[in-house]
């Protein structure tokens, strides 16, 4: 018979962030984007099977983030753009991140 295991409060590392989310949530891409609203980013996509172009790069500000989209507007044109997720690679930002 196995033995339940033991909930452990998240580690404090030297810094001082935890390095685990807090309880009742969960460190999903959507949830970090959400918590980057209003930075800039890149946003890195790869579109297989498309003929005119498989893969871009938007670089803008995260205006939001769903569970299955990113909205990220280009600030000098304003140009908005819908993403599903599911074309997302990765993400770099040039400052830091918020994560939890």
């Amino acid at each position: 018979m196995q033995q339940p295991q033991q909930m452990l409060p998240p580690q404090i590392p030297a810094g001082g962030r935890p390095t685990s989310p807090p309880a009742g949530e969960e460190s999903y891409i959507e949830n970090i984007l959400r918590l980057n609203k209003g930075k800039l980013a890149t946003v890195y996509l790869t579109f297989e099977n498309n003929r005119e172009w498989n893969a871009k790069v938007v670089k803008g500000i995260i205006e939001a983030a769903g569970r299955d989209h990113l909205i990220v507007s280009e600030p000098g044109t304003g140009k908005r753009y819908l993403i599903p997720l599911i074309y997302l690679d990765y993400v770099t930002f040039d400052e830091e991140i918020n994560y939890f």
